[in-house]
């Protein structure tokens, strides 16, 4: 069954993997993989992305990484096109580097996350690239070493990932290599691979067989999720506007602020200051899910002018449109010139 247009929402998780055309291999040496990681750097810098798990393989490379609010189509250009172009010059090739598509499946946090950080990160022990679990801690070439202590790489998200094992780095740390320990036998993971709800209930005869309401989009191989994170998906990206163009989403943000301030009855200064009030966090919260959804402004961005962190404003996006629709607020009303937005 042929793949659909790709799914991309912000801060949304996606399980991404690259392989070269043909098997060939992507990393010929340590320099490759060093300028490989560069530009990766960049790329997160640039466009908010973080990556939370990632393993650099001969011929090809996985990565588990949540989106900033560049799409990551735009991410995934720059990172390989940037690469495939000095990986040519330095080997003195030409010709494509990786397959035309690489392969990208949106995926529900729940129950997955922590089972992709596990699964990815043990692909150099199933490859037997390295020996064993202690190996693996030396390996420089993916995240498992950044997330025991034994490594750093400054871009990768390794506070959101121990913060999911403990309150602090050193319990996190220890029940996060029980974690992984415990998934050595569990072997390969198709049911990680994408379509894990196809796989669950016996592949894509029985999923075409579900023809009625909600189930009828459970089969979309894209997502690895049930079938109400599935449909939520959906129906986000079809309603989903593009963004405005960036210098006027940067011009109309402070008036977002001013108009929420004044809903709230709070000041711009005091909005954007940080505050923990409940007032204040219910604007901030509207704040960041219109700047984030509706004007297509980064989150690191919208982070740095609410003086919060990005976590925050994550959060935030996911509150503010319960806030609007709880207490029957319009997009018009606070951001009157959406329906209207030329260049």
């Amino acid at each position: 069954m042929p793949r659909g247009p790709r799914l991309d929402l912000p801060s949304a998780l996606h399980h991404l993997m690259v392989r070269g055309l043909d098997r060939q291999t992507i990393f010929r040496d340590d320099e490759d993989r060093k300028g490989f990681l560069d530009r990766l750097a960049t790329v997160c810098r640039v466009t908010g992305l973080r990556v939370l798990a990632w393993a650099l393989l001969p011929n090809h490379a996985h990565f588990l990484v949540r989106t900033g609010n560049r799409p990551l189509s735009a991410a995934m250009r720059s990172l390989l096109t940037g690469y495939a172009g000095a990986f040519n010059r330095r080997h003195r090739r030409v010709g494509h580097l990786f397959q035309n598509r690489y392969k990208s499946i949106l995926v529900e946090e729940e129950p997955y996350l922590l089972e992709l950080i596990r699964y990815i990160h043990l692909n150099p022990v199933r490859l037997r690239i390295v020996e064993d679990l202690d190996a693996l801690e030396r390996y420089p070439w993916s995240g498992h070493g950044p997330l025991v202590g034994r490594a750093s790489w400054p871009w990768q998200a390794v506070a959101d990932v121990l913060r999911q094992f403990g309150p602090n780095r050193r319990l996190a740390r220890r029940r996060y290599r029980e974690f992984v320990t415990a998934g050595v036998e569990l072997g390969h993971r198709p049911e990680l691979q994408g379509g894990g709800l196809v796989r669950s209930i016996g592949g894509w005869e029985k999923a075409a067989s579900l023809r009625r309401g909600r189930e009828a989009w459970s089969a979309d191989e894209r997502i690895l999720g049930g079938s109400d994170f599935v449909e939520d998906v959906r129906q986000q990206v079809a309603t989903r506007r593009d963004p405005w163009p960036r210098a006027r989403a940067a011009a109309t943000f402070p008036v977002l602020v001013k108009q929420c301030a004044g809903r709230w009855r709070l000041t711009p200064e005091e909005l954007a200051g940080g505050g923990r009030r409940e007032s204040v966090a219910q604007a901030r919260a509207v704040v960041s899910y219109l700047a984030v959804r509706e004007l297509g402004l980064p989150i690191l961005v919208v982070a740095r002018n609410l003086s919060v962190s990005p976590t925050a404003v994550r959060t935030a996006v996911a509150r503010g449109e319960a806030i609007m629709a709880r207490q029957g607020i319009t997009l018009e009303e606070l951001l009157p010139g959406r329906t209207g937005r030329s260049a």
